[in-house]
């Protein structure tokens, strides 16, 4: 056997032996694949998201809301919603959709001005959904919200 042709095995069998491996590390927890870092690091039961009796559905927790500041979530079952404290009343929640109005980037909240913000062109929205400065000029839509035990609960209907 020449120098090159074993060269080239050697090569083969490491590409070969390093599949498996590569696998694992794609495999997502859902796949069938179990990784530590599949468990919440606090070992919380998975959120269930699925509509209530009550119209409302989970979109997460109050501990949730109160580490980050708000909790978005892109799918939710009516639209792409954001939750945060309602500045007039630390107890309760106000949920709008997270989608601005002036071309549909996400907006975020930004605790130090108590404002959501539209990364895109710097649109700013009061907790509510109105707007605070443009180029936006209409209003994030309202969602009905409450909390619920441990639970932060957006209406599914309109």
């Amino acid at each position: 056997m020449k120098r090159r042709e074993f060269i080239n095995w050697v090569g083969l069998g490491v590409l070969a032996s390093s599949l498996p491996v590569a696998i694992a590390a794609c495999q997502s927890p859902t796949d069938g694949g179990s990784t530590a870092s599949s468990a919440s690091s606090n070992d919380e039961p998975e959120l269930d998201k699925s509509p209530r009796a009550d119209g409302f559905a989970a979109v997460g927790t109050v501990k949730e809301l109160d580490e980050t500041g708000s909790i978005s979530d892109k799918k939710f079952i009516r639209d792409a919603v954001i939750v945060v404290r309602d500045p007039a009343d630390p107890t309760g929640v106000i949920a709008v959709t997270s989608m601005c109005t002036h071309q549909g980037c996400t907006v975020d909240w930004d605790t130090d001005s108590a404002l959501l913000v539209c990364p895109c062109h710097q649109s700013k929205f009061k907790a509510d959904g109105t707007v605070d400065s443009g180029p936006a000029t209409k209003p994030l839509t309202k969602f009905e919200a409450k909390v619920d035990g441990d639970l932060v609960l957006v209406q599914t209907k309109a």
